[in-house]
């Protein structure tokens, strides 16, 4: 059976590494980074990988530019590693394709070098063989820790390994281990809380929860299509409205499944999202010149009850506009009933989610912060992606 090795399995010493690592920080409004959970997240990975006298060349995206875009730049990045690894030199590369090539032949075992946001090329989004070469050609081996772009089919995830020796990093080890390990055995009563936005990119993701979870609670943007979908006015709340027929598809369908689905019963609203006046009202009384913008006291009463008695607990997704203060009580209720259940296992992931989550006390009562959103959802839903498979031999 294929599998991955990773590098704690191997002897990698004296080689030119090609670190594909999860550096898609989030930044505040004058591009200072605002939380760095994911650098600390790969540090282990580069730490070891150092002690063995490699050189290291990192790849990361940062958002997702259209374009070559200054304001995206890694080098926020290059300035936070240099404070993590003072005793290395550590190089942003503007364009490794057009660099000097000694940039790369005379690196010493003291330097790291960071390529500029991989995004700024057109063929890490567009599948190239050419690119990947490229990539591959300024390493002798490759080592994917991202797991959080895994679900992707970019070409610095599944190119480099089809030229050179490819091996797993420790974080992605270790996310691979914790959540399989959920999702092979998990304790009941499981509940599932999904927030976010957009139905239509959870479909599959919510098809398969009903199936094996006890609980699903929804939350988000994503909730308000739910709401439409029972039949409910949403004022002018953001709402997926061609993917109320589909929203209301899986609601017949959660009756024939064992999932209880929990749909907010009341909500904070609000004209706008900096509009002081804001007020809760229930869920069928939306006023049609507001929008939902939080989840309201009673939902929270109802959802803390079914939190407090789960075994396995999996988060992605705030609930409501965390960023503002005045909408981040239902994301913060949800959090810290999760960490005041000491029974459960708890795994909580996704960009937005760790951004919400990173300044809070108790981080280690929860089993599980995953750097993964999309491929934390994708790695339960389908039990491999294809930044994994790239990696197996």
């Amino acid at each position: 059976m294929k599998k991955i090795t990773y590098i704690d399995e191997v002897e990698i010493k004296n080689k030119t590494v090609l670190l594909r690592v999860d550096f898609d920080v989030s930044l505040n409004p004058d591009r200072t980074i605002a939380d760095d959970i994911r650098i600390q997240k790969n540090i282990p990975t580069i730490k070891y990988l150092l002690k063995n006298k490699n050189r290291l060349i990192c790849v990361a995206k940062l958002d997702r530019p259209k374009t070559r875009d200054p304001k995206l730049s890694l080098m926020p990045v290059v300035k936070r590693l240099r404070e993590y690894l003072p005793d290395y030199r550590i190089t942003l590369v503007d364009d490794f394709l057009s660099a000097d090539k000694q940039v790369f032949t005379k690196q010493v075992d003291k330097e790291i070098l960071v390529l500029e946001n991989i995004r700024f090329y057109q063929k890490e989004k567009d599948y190239s063989t050419i690119f990947a070469k490229q990539l591959s050609f300024l390493a002798d081996v490759y080592v994917n820790d991202a797991f959080a772009v895994c679900h992707r089919s970019d070409t610095s995830v599944i190119g480099p390994p089809k030229f050179i020796p490819s091996y797993g990093g420790l974080l992605l080890k270790k996310e691979l281990a914790i959540i399989s390990k959920v999702i092979n055995k998990p304790k009941k009563p499981i509940v599932a809380i999904i927030g976010g936005a957009k139905v239509s990119t959870k479909i599959g993701l919510i098809n398969k929860l009903m199936k094996a979870v006890d609980y699903l609670i929804i939350g988000g943007g994503l909730a308000n299509t739910f709401v439409s979908a029972q039949g409910h006015d949403i004022g002018t709340s953001f709402c997926e409205y061609e993917a109320v027929q589909q929203a209301r598809k899986l609601l017949s369908l959660a009756k024939n499944n064992r999932a209880f689905i929990v749909l907010p019963v009341d909500a904070v609203v609000a004209t706008s999202n900096d509009d002081k006046e804001h007020e809760v009202v229930k869920i069928e009384n939306i006023p049609s010149n507001k929008s939902i913008f939080d989840i309201g006291p009673e939902t929270k009463a109802q959802i803390g009850g079914i939190i407090a008695r789960a075994k396995t607990i999996i988060w992605n997704g705030p609930v409501g506009l965390f960023e503002n203060s005045a909408f981040r009580e239902g994301t913060d209720f949800i959090y810290y009933s999760i960490a005041h259940n000491d029974q459960a296992i708890s795994i909580v992931g996704g960009g937005d989610t760790l951004a919400a989550i990173s300044k809070k006390e108790y981080l280690d009562k929860i089993t599980h912060i995953s750097t993964g959103g999309g491929a934390m959802l994708e790695f339960i839903e389908k039990g491999t992606l294809p930044g994994i498979e790239a990696l197996k031999k």
